[in-house]
């Protein structure tokens, strides 16, 4: 079974930064592909999920606007881990930040593979 381990983030001030971290275990060869693609939601109070970025296992990556030029996705294929460096930070990141993995590009966000959820909290 696949799980999405996340570690990081916590309380910063506005302008600094954070990095999130997410492991995926119980991986092995007939699973491997669960994980073609990972990538990252975050849910603010009283606001629908929205994706943050994403990235396949070549390396390809898509950020929502929002964050584009301030936050940086990317991943090790050889510890199954995806990151998330969060520079520039503004109170409006705050957030609940979820980890998620998918088969295709296309499935990420509605795949059955979830983190717990890390809080972020921007102070202004």
């Amino acid at each position: 079974q696949v799980q999405l381990v996340e570690s990081g983030g916590g309380l910063v001030q506005a302008g600094g930064s954070l990095r999130l971290s997410c492991a995926a275990s119980g991986i092995n060869v007939m699973n491997i592909f669960s994980i073609n693609v990972m990538g990252w939601y975050r849910q603010a109070p009283g606001k629908q999920r929205e994706l943050v970025a994403v990235i396949s296992r070549g390396g390809d990556t898509n950020y929502a606007d929002s964050v584009k030029g301030r936050f940086t996705i990317s991943r090790d294929n050889t510890k199954n881990t995806v990151y998330l460096q969060m520079n520039s930070l503004k109170p409006e990141d705050t957030a609940d930040y979820y980890c998620t993995a998918a088969t295709l590009w296309a499935q990420i966000g509605a795949g059955d593979f979830w983190g717990q959820g890390k809080k972020v909290t921007v102070s202004s």
